[in-house]
């Protein structure tokens, strides 16, 4: 697992997964587990990174979905898009939590999907308690 691009400002960030012989040799698929801990932070700390320190950010929850199996290098980019930080942003204004859905789809050499991951985030700004 690597992460190989972070974006200056936080708002992207892009990660990779090449296969490896000690999994069980060089035409072992990769495993749910394997394709879900690759992005499981990422969403994470980059809206972390995007709303500061006056803001709580939590991982509420997450699913993986395999499309299909895959024995090559995977990747995906994980991206916060301006709609998604205005809508944080605003539903959180008046203090209350928000539960923010993103979703990333993992893709082989060819672009074909290989996986699609959702993270749920919660956000809420500090000192609030709803």
């Amino acid at each position: 697992m690597r992460i190989e691009h972070v974006a200056p400002d936080f708002r992207s960030i892009t990660a990779a997964l090449r296969p490896r012989a000690s999994r069980g040799g060089d035409d072992a698929a990769h495993t749910g587990a394997a394709l879900y801990a690759l992005v499981d932070p990422c969403f994470l700390v980059i809206v972390q990174h995007a709303v500061g320190p006056d803001y709580l950010v939590w991982d509420k929850a997450g699913s993986i979905e395999v499309l299909a199996p895959c024995r090559v290098r995977v990747w995906a980019r994980l991206e916060l898009q301006d709609d998604d930080l205005r809508r944080i942003r605003q539903m959180t204004l008046s203090g209350d939590k928000h539960l923010h859905l993103f979703s990333v789809e993992m893709r082989d050499a060819d672009g074909m999907a290989i996986a699609r991951i959702e993270k749920m985030i919660y956000v809420r700004k500090r000192g609030t308690s709803t």
